[in-house]
């Protein structure tokens, strides 16, 4: 018997992923004209469906509104007893319905076309009722369902919810939708409780710095940026004003323009006056700051330009060491 469990565990596992794999073939003209229409909508989009499909319209709706795209979930029970005032012309309607035949969702619309929301249908049927009265259809049809009987929606739902993630995906990347965007709509979660820090409370300080002074040769700045496995070194004077920064990139230019480079001095080869940050800015700041110029490093000076310490991307984002100081 448990043999047989594992075997079907791995039997539904390999539909629902084949269910899945084969949506990559039916992304089109139809998906591109879903993510225009979103997108160009002044209003939101609100999500329909009944039974599973409407709980996955629910999950659809919490990815939109955490990327950008603003949206709420209409139940078509309550939306024919009232909830339809939150639709208006500005909107799009999204309805999820694998037959597309749902009744409940049907008999809702006439009223939706009234109202002049477009609707988009994700259905596993083209010629539905609900794919009739669709601006945009886009097929979620699966070849089987994972449930032995053919009846509880499982391959079918888990590929409405593939597809609604791959619509989200989209919008966020025609949105333009950033790290910091996603922090202001992520408070409390671990991105954005490390965002809200100080930078003083994140920074690199003491040994950990990758120090340097402007008249040290190559191959000692390399080495402590070796040591110090941050990309870069911060070419300070002797009471530690911040004179430039090198970088692996200053390092590959310096190569390309003088061939060697190893009696060269940290002064001929450092970027000077480089982007800085304050230590009671915060790290969503610093965040923001390092997209916008395409860096990954920042010095934390203060005022007079006087290092205290430096921030790597990593662990602004929690890929690296997290250090706190105090």
């Amino acid at each position: 018997m448990k043999g047989s469990l594992l075997d079907l565990a791995r039997e539904v596992l390999t539909i629902e992923a084949e269910g899945v794999a084969q949506l990559a073939q039916k992304v089109d003209a139809s998906f591109l004209k879903a993510v225009d229409l979103i997108y160009r909508a002044k209003g939101r989009v609100i999500v329909t469906g009944v039974g599973k499909s409407g709980i996955v319209g629910r999950k659809l709706v919490a990815t939109f509104n955490s990327t950008g795209t603003r949206s709420l979930f209409l139940h078509p029970v309550e939306a024919m007893h009232g909830d339809l005032g939150m639709v208006s012309r500005q909107d799009v309607v999204l309805a999820l319905s694998n037959s597309g035949e749902t009744h409940e969702l049907t008999i809702l619309l006439p009223s939706l076309k009234r109202l002049g929301a477009p609707l988009i249908a994700f259905t596993g049927r083209s010629a539905s009722t609900l794919a009739r009265h669709s601006r945009v259809v886009i097929d979620t049809g699966v070849p089987r369902e994972a449930c032995p009987l053919g009846l509880a929606p499982t391959a079918s739902t888990t590929a409405m919810l593939a597809m609604g993630d791959a619509l989200a995906v989209a919008l966020l990347t025609k949105r333009g939708f950033k790290q910091q965007d996603f922090y202001r709509y992520h408070p409390g979660g671990s991105l954005g409780a490390r965002l809200s820090l100080a930078i003083s409370q994140v920074m690199l300080t003491g040994e950990r710095l990758p120090l340097t002074n402007p008249e040290e040769t190559l191959p000692q700045v390399i080495r402590e940026m070796d040591d110090k496995n941050l990309g870069a070194a911060l070419v300070v004077d002797r009471r530690r004003l911040l004179q430039g920064i090198i970088t692996d990139g200053d390092l590959r230019r310096a190569l390309k323009t003088w061939g060697s480079i190893l009696e060269k001095t940290a002064r001929e080869i450092m970027t000077p006056r480089p982007h800085t940050i304050s230590p009671g800015a915060r790290a969503s700041e610093a965040l923001e700051l390092m997209e916008r110029h395409a860096i990954t490093v920042l010095p934390v000076v203060e005022e007079g330009r006087r290092v205290l310490g430096i921030v790597h991307l990593h662990d602004l984002l929690g890929r690296g060491e997290f250090t706190f100081s105090v």
